[in-house]
């Protein structure tokens, strides 16, 4: 009998009590755990993460998924049943590859196994800072829990950019790794061959090691999804117009503003500006357009302004297997184009120069769009903000509502929406 203690003496199997040693009670099951669940969700550096399961993986993939994503699931399933060997998941942004390698994570903490998921350039920053003397955690310590945990999930391993330290340390965990057979799972959007030699002649090893290509990579040149993987959960189901601790007047905006993403997902006609402070759901209704359209298999090409830039700016480099003038076109042309976040990142001459070209294209293309942006009409470039404001063509709403404050709202665990 534990009397509350939590603990008892085991039976023999003469029925005598074994006073040698203890063990929980069954009272004490449940709570044990779930302590111990927490302890391996904490211990797992998934965070917000954890909502990447199968079970909201899209059934059968995702829409207009290929053969190659469908084939990924199931050997990510198969993996996550019985972690053997390695798995790498090659892929372009978007393509869905770490949510499924979160998915496997989720899925062995959901079965009381431990998994630990980390990001490569995380991995090597926390190294770097585990050498520092405030540095709570030792850099031995740190580097022994992702060499030796019972599952590591490392995302986005690249080519380009790494040093050689940081190629060094990359290359000693998972020298160990393989050496002691540890089931690893790897997510890249490089092309196999163009990663380092050392780490290729693992891959090769085919008794060892699975290479699963959602779609192929285009290497250093630019690859844009139709909408970043953290805002695929961002929908209109999952918007709250009706926030508690707003004023009346703002419940009533954020309602309009709701309505009026709503009615321009089910017939895109025209633009829709959504003008507001930051975290006050613009960004949520915008992806949340896209999710609508993309279920119904529609075209659609969402992007962050300063993004934008970035790729543009790649396309110019020799190493692009992109060139500038077709990725402009494939954006300028997109039969709905969603831009956001427009605002400072026009303060150069030549941002200026490219936005103004595309925003201009698709009003005398009347090319249907949605814009979020912090800025008011007045603090954008004239001649782009008189084409967002002509009233024959294009809606634009202020959005009232302060930034959301709710802990749970924000899953992505940065720019709220």
């Amino acid at each position: 009998m534990c009397r509350g203690a939590g603990f008892v003496h085991p039976v023999l199997p003469s029925g005598a009590p074994d006073f040698s040693r203890v063990v929980p009670c069954r009272c004490r099951t449940v709570e044990l755990l779930k302590e111990k669940q927490g302890l391996l969700e904490r211990y797992s550096n998934l965070g917000y993460l954890s909502h990447y399961t199968f079970e909201t993986l899209r059934s059968g993939g995702r829409v207009g998924a290929s053969e190659h994503y469908r084939r990924a699931c199931e050997a990510a399933r198969r993996f996550a049943d019985r972690p053997e060997g390695w798995l790498v998941l090659v892929g372009p942004v978007g393509s869905g590859k770490t949510h499924i390698a979160c998915a496997i994570a989720n899925s062995r903490l959901s079965i009381g196994e431990s998994a630990f998921y980390v990001g490569a350039a995380d991995l090597l920053d926390h190294l770097r800072g585990a050498f520092s003397p405030g540095s709570e955690v030792s850099y031995d310590e740190l580097s022994e829990r992702v060499k030796n945990t019972a599952l590591l999930v490392l995302d986005d391993v690249r080519a380009e950019g790494a040093t050689p330290w940081a190629r060094l340390k990359l290359e000693q965990i998972l020298n160990h790794r393989y050496n002691m057979k540890l089931p690893t799972v790897l997510t890249t959007d490089t092309a196999v061959d163009e990663l380092d030699p050392r780490l290729n002649e693992r891959f090769l090893d085919t008794e060892f090691c699975a290479v699963i290509t959602l779609r192929e990579p285009r290497g250093n040149g630019i690859d844009v999804p139709a909408l970043p993987e953290g805002l695929r959960q961002e929908t209109f189901e999952s918007f709250d117009y009706r926030r508690v601790e707003l004023s009346l007047e703002e419940q009533e905006n954020l309602e309009v503003a709701y309505n009026l993403a709503v009615e321009f997902a089910r017939h895109p006609e025209g633009w829709l500006v959504f003008a507001g402070m930051n975290g006050c759901g613009k960004t949520h209704l915008a992806a949340a357009i896209a999710n609508h359209r993309l279920a119904e298999e529609s075209p659609v090409l969402f992007l962050v302004v300063a993004d934008l830039l970035d790729f543009l700016r790649s396309a110019f480099g020799p190493e692009s297997k992109v060139s500038y003038s077709k990725f402009f076109e494939e954006v300028k042309q997109s039969p709905l184009l969603i831009l956001d976040d427009f605002g400072e990142q026009s303060s150069t001459p030549w941002a200026r120069s490219k936005l103004f070209q595309l925003i201009n294209y698709r009003y005398n293309a009347r090319l249907p769009m949605v814009v979020t942006t912090e800025q008011s009409l007045d603090q954008i470039e004239p001649r782009i903000s008189s084409r967002f404001a002509d009233p024959r063509f294009g809606t634009v709403f202020n959005m009232l509502a302060p930034h959301y404050n709710v802990d749970g709202y924000g899953r992505r665990g940065d720019k709220r929406p």
